[in-house]
């Protein structure tokens, strides 16, 4: 039978643990129903801490290193078992948790009947290994106090997505990606079709680009060209993601590349045509700093039937050519 967590390796250690752990639990609920002990093991480590003197709800989680909605759940289950006694403190809106009479005998119980059969348990488990193992486990959790595993994944990330330039072989993903996306909500156009059957032609030899996002394990999953329409001058255009590659943020990533793109070619102008029906689209274009720019509509949108959003993007000015010396002497002159 296939054991998923097991086989997995490290990508499912915490589910691997948690399984674990409750196997664990529920052999030592069983150990401690044996010893006519009515709390459950969870329990244990919360009475032990106890032990050292009463303390407040926080002061619970931090010793023990769970969660205050844990600590609050466990210690009503040992109150409503006469375990522990809740009562008000000197700051009126704190609670102070304490052993009762009854917490101290089980806990004296657990430690005599408990603990050292669960102890002598888990170390047959572990066999030679058990220092080994414990302090493994010590130097996880002292990691993961300093940094969350979230922290420590984004790191870590694999490079999934790559840039690639466009080559003639690549000529089939451009059209195929963009008519996917177009025929989905819309039909082609003369312009469409145009573009998409001759994108060396229509785009390359004219002064424009096409950048392609590769997906590891997936290939090419996205297309944008950057086709020149005047001096400085590039609309953005025929940007597609195959639907196999959503999650991974392709078309985030293939954006970012095609705007820095646009800045080593020296663009003046950055503009895009879209449509409203293609909110995804132009939310991440927003997100991108594109603006609505009704003068881009004005000058450009007729390109295309569909097109009812124009956008802009804002481009730094070119910087003014330098004076010539012999120019400035003549004028100072």
């Amino acid at each position: 039978m296939v054991d998923l967590l097991r086989d997995s390796g490290p990508v499912f250690l915490g589910s691997r643990l948690k399984r674990l752990g409750e196997r664990m639990q529920a052999g030592a609920a069983r150990v401690t129903q044996n010893a006519g002990l009515t709390m459950q093991p969870a329990h244990m480590s919360l009475l032990a801490t106890l032990d050292g003197g009463p303390m407040t709800i926080g002061q619970l989680a931090e010793a023990v290193g769970i969660s205050q909605p844990g600590i609050t759940r466990g210690v009503g289950q040992l109150i409503e078992l006469g375990l522990v006694l809740s009562e008000q403190g000197e700051d009126q809106r704190q609670r102070t948790v304490s052993l009762t009479p009854a917490g101290l005998t089980a806990l004296a119980r657990a430690r005599l009947h408990v603990w050292p059969q669960v102890e002598a348990a888990v170390e047959a488990l572990l066999g030679d290994n058990a220092g080994q193992f414990l302090a493994q486990l010590a130097r996880i959790e002292d990691v993961l106090e300093r940094t969350p595993l979230d922290v420590l994944a984004a790191r870590s990330r694999p490079e999934i997505l790559a840039i690639r330039e466009y080559s003639d072989e690549l000529a089939a993903d451009f059209h195929d990606i963009n008519a996917e996306w177009i025929t989905d909500m819309f039909r082609l156009e003369a312009t469409d079709v145009d573009v998409l059957r001759n994108p060396r032609e229509r785009i390359i030899d004219a002064g424009g680009t096409i950048l392609f996002v590769e997906a590891k394990g997936l290939g090419i999953v996205g297309a944008c060209a950057l086709q020149k329409t005047g001096p400085g001058s590039f609309e953005l255009t025929k940007m597609g993601v195959r639907s196999s590659a959503r999650g991974l943020k392709a078309g985030e990533f293939l954006l970012a590349a095609v705007i820095e793109r646009a800045r080593s070619l020296d663009a003046g102008l950055l503009y895009l045509l879209s449509n409203k029906k293609c909110a995804a689209a132009v939310h991440l274009y927003e997100k991108a700093g594109f603006l609505h720019d009704p003068d881009i509509m004005a000058r450009f949108g007729a390109r295309y039937e569909r097109c009812n959003v124009a956008m802009r993007y804002p481009l730094p000015s070119p910087a003014p050519a330098p004076a010539d010396p012999a120019s400035a002497g003549s004028a100072r002159a």
